[in-house]
This record gives structure tokens, sequence and C-alpha cells, in this order.
């Protein structure tokens, strides 16, 4: 089902103007845009000189940056989110908190590279991101090899990933990907809230959603692997081992 659109949007999204970096595409064809447009942005001049920048992709209403970002104000926060509606809600949220460290993107994923500069973020966070499982929609993924072949781009030396999610089948696939683009997974639990990572976790909506239902959450830490070529040419990666454990 369409969501509505919210009432009044066009002006509530000018009120938050400051807080929004980028909205929209930059041309109907996503692909030329990420390999074509450039419109970089300088994110010293966002946040401050110095500051490291960390990225969430699918950013929703914004809980989990409303509390990440309060804890750590030292830090540059950048919210990716394609849905408008979805955005300016996050957009609101955050104005009403005053955090000044968070800034946001309306914009599709895929366009990421129009926009961020290579080796300039330090951690991205995909918190309970559509599992597509439908046969035909593994592009569409936001694991798939071209959305980390993205992420490794504009990730930093050692970068990480930090993925969360209750799709067991998703998690599998994300794990099979890390370790086939260019990733090691350096932590791995399939019951989140049972193991030793669970201290310090921030529990978004959907999490919340998901514990009350009784289903396990899968989280994993990827980091970028600077000795990545072509694969699996020697021993096996952390992820390989993950999924034979």
């Amino acid at each position: 089902m369409r969501m509505r659109r919210k009432r009044n949007l066009e002006p509530r999204m000018q009120a938050c103007g400051d807080l929004l970096l980028v909205r929209g595409r930059p041309c109907l064809n996503l692909k030329e845009a990420a390999e074509n447009y450039r419109a970089l942005l300088d994110l010293s001049a966002v946040f401050g000189e110095g500051k490291p920048v960390k990225l969430e992709v699918g950013c929703g209403n914004g809980g989990f940056l409303l509390e990440l970002a309060a804890r750590e104000p030292e830090v540059g926060f950048l919210a990716v989110e394609v849905c408008t509606n979805v955005i300016l809600t996050a957009m609101e949220r955050m104005r009403a908190k005053g955090l000044p460290n968070v800034r946001f993107l309306n914009i599709p994923a895929e366009t990421l590279p129009c926009y961020i500069p290579s080796g300039s973020i330090s951690e991205i966070y995909l918190n309970f991101s559509t599992p597509l499982p439908e046969k035909g929609c593994e592009r569409q993924r936001l694991t798939s090899p071209r959305f980390l072949a993205i992420y490794r781009d504009i990730l930093k030396e050692n970068g990480r990933i930090y993925q969360k999610t209750d799709s067991a089948f998703f998690f599998d696939y994300s794990l099979e990907q890390f370790a086939a683009n260019g990733f090691r997974v350096i932590a791995c639990t399939r019951d989140l809230h049972h193991s030793a990572y669970a201290e310090g976790n921030i529990v978004t909506e959907y999490e919340a959603n998901f514990l009350s239902q009784g289903k396990p959450i899968c989280m994993a830490i990827a980091e970028k692997n600077l000795d990545f070529s072509c694969g699996m040419t020697v021993g096996r990666c952390e992820a390989c081992k993950v999924l034979e454990g």
C-alpha cells in the first residue's frame, strides 16, 4: 500500500531545509547518475574539520540516529532515506531534539557516489533493511555486490559496516556477500540480545517490534579488507568460518 502524502509536506520540508543536504535524484537513470554525476559534499564544511563521519542507509523515522548522535556529539552523521514522507519525520524529530551533528540526504542509495567522497566515511549502519527474498530482487538488497562496491569506495581504510536484521535468509546472504566483495566479518551473532554484543545496543523501533514477537536479532560487523583483490584465493575469510560453524 502506498504511503499517504503527509499534510503540508513541502512547507515542512522547507522548514527543515538546513538539515537537508540533498533531495531527489540527479537524473532518471540511477546507473548513469552513479557513474557520471558528481556533486561531492565537503563534509569538513558540513561537520567541522577532522570530525569522523558515519552514515546510516535507510534511516527510517530516525530513532536510531537520535540516540547515537546524542551519545557521540563529536561525530558527524549522515542519514539516507529515499522516502520523503519518512525522512521528514526523522528531520522533524532531530530538530525537536536540537541535535546539531546530523544531516540528511533524501536520495536513493544507488546515488551515494554522486555526493559522498571516496574514503570519507568511518562507519555505515544497515538497520533492518528490507530482505527482498523474492527471486530477481537480489540487486536491490542493500548488501548486494553493487551496494557493497559503493560502501567499499566511500569507507575509510578499515571502515566498518554494522548490520542488524531479523531475517536469517538475508543475514546468510549478507555474510556470503561480505566475504566475496572485500569485507571480513569481525563480529557476528544470530541472537544479539542474548550475546556479549547486547551491551550498548540501540534498540530501533523495528527491533522492538520483532523482539515483542519473539524473533532473534542477527548482527554482524564487517570491516573493509585492504588486502582484497579477487576473492577467496587463499584460506577462508571470517564470514565463511561463521557460515561453516
